[in-house]
């Protein structure tokens, strides 16, 4: 119910915003898409990527933005560190929208059914992307894991913590400060897709790894306006 209610919430606010925006938003380019984040826009992004994300990856992204010349100034940074990712972690789904990123992959490409240590063939993606992150240092890193319905919720959510944590500890191990990194396991209440199909499931069955601004990029981007 609350996820339901949350979902909601967020579509409401899209539309407020979409009315705004009208016809321009489609001329937008992402960077300036960062200038305008607001209450509003947090609404957009939450449009945009709301298929892609769970509620708290959208949470996350929405709630670091800090809008205006600073946020064109993030959004540019983000920019370029989106491309590098797409570019170096081809197993990763990148998604590039106002002051973060979203960089998304499906648990079968880290983790074996019901497992939560790493396969080998992940850690040329983890350690591409971690290599990123640490060339980026002016970044919280936010690891959130999910699952699909199949078990019980008690279940779902522990394996959901412990995916998360093992991926927090590659990218740490990669050089990648700890005070940067977080997790949080979601278990099965944030699912994006259909629980009652297989294909559903699959999607539903994911790592989510949220980049944001830190407060030394907000600041660098707030001396720059």
């Amino acid at each position: 119910m609350k996820t339901l209610k949350l979902k909601i919430a967020t579509f409401s606010i899209a539309l407020a915003t979409l009315g705004v925006l009208g016809a321009g938003c489609n001329s937008l380019t992402k960077t300036q898409k960062g200038a305008a984040i607001g209450a509003g826009a947090g609404g957009t992004i939450g449009a945009i990527i709301g298929k892609a994300a769970g509620n708290t990856a959208l949470g996350a992204i929405i709630g670091g933005a800090v809008g205006g010349t600073a946020g064109a100034f993030i959004g540019r940074n983000m920019d370029r560190q989106a491309a590098e990712i797409k570019q170096t972690v081809p197993g990763a789904t990148v998604i590039r929208e106002g002051e973060g990123i979203l960089v998304k992959f499906d648990s079968g490409i880290l983790f074996d059914t019901d497992q939560s240590a790493l396969k080998a063939a992940a850690r040329t993606n983890l350690q591409n992307l971690s290599a990123s992150l640490a060339n980026n240092p002016q970044t919280n890193i936010l690891i959130v894991g999910h699952t699909d319905n199949t078990g019980s919720d008690a279940h779902n959510m522990d394996l959901s913590i412990r995916r998360a944590e093992a991926v927090k500890a590659f990218i740490a191990a990669g050089n990648v400060a700890n005070s940067r990194l977080s997790t949080s396991g979601k278990g099965e209440i944030e699912p994006i897709a259909d629980n009652t199909t297989v294909d559903g499931r699959s999607q539903n069955r994911r790592v989510e790894i949220v980049i944001v601004a830190n407060e030394q990029m907000k600041n660098q981007a707030r001396a720059a306006q």
